[in-house]
């Protein structure tokens, strides 16, 4: 590896390797919306020429769908009006929300010195079920843990008999995670079942 490509992984790279692993892609959303627009104005474009030229329109008469739009709402019945409105609305609302929503995925971040490490949800939930089964005392079948995006829920169904600390488990999940590092660290939620688990 020449010295160039050492100069490469600096933490500003790092940090946008890390950030295109944890955000999902627009590109998809964005070509689809560039084609359609640019496909819309080259027919346009060429029912135009063709116009100006004096052949017969080929998709569309523009001059006659000018004049339509113009009279609108008259000679619309209102249920297209309204179904055409509320399909414009959605199809706004999905691009304003791609535009503006993060867009994370189930994915985090874990620090690391010599390379951009990033970890499936469902990883760091398998080894923090693991953690609070310990620290529970349980069979894993009695442990379900669930990683969101900001929190982690911990559901303990305990042995019927046998006590559960909640407290020791939130301990147990914080250590976990304390050691793993992950980012952004999510808030902790720990219940445990009123019904124990007969013969576990």
């Amino acid at each position: 590896m020449s010295p160039d490509q050492l100069d490469r992984s600096t933490p500003e790279t790092t940090s946008r390797f890390v950030r295109r692993e944890l955000h999902s892609s627009r590109a998809v959303a964005s070509v689809v919306t560039g084609v359609l627009l640019i496909s819309g104005c080259l027919l346009l474009l060429f029912e135009a020429v063709l116009r100006a030229v004096g052949d017969e329109p080929f998709l569309l008469d523009v001059e006659a769908a000018v004049v339509l739009l113009g009279r609108l709402p008259d000679g619309m019945p209102p249920s297209l009006l309204v179904a055409a409105s509320l399909l414009l609305l959605a199809l706004g609302a999905v691009l304003v929300l791609l535009a503006v929503l993060p867009g994370r995925r189930a994915r985090y971040a874990i620090p690391n010195e010599r390379a951009a490490v990033v970890v499936d949800a469902e990883v760091v939930a398998s080894s923090l079920a693991r953690r609070a089964r310990v620290a529970a005392g349980v069979a894993p079948e009695q442990v379900l843990v669930t990683v969101g995006r900001r929190t982690v829920r911990v559901q303990v169904r305990p042995t019927s008999g046998v006590p559960v600390d909640a407290d020791a488990v939130r301990a147990a999940v914080a250590d976990d995670l304390g050691r793993l590092g992950v980012e952004p660290a999510p808030r902790i939620t720990v219940l445990v079942a009123d019904t124990g688990v007969v013969g576990q």
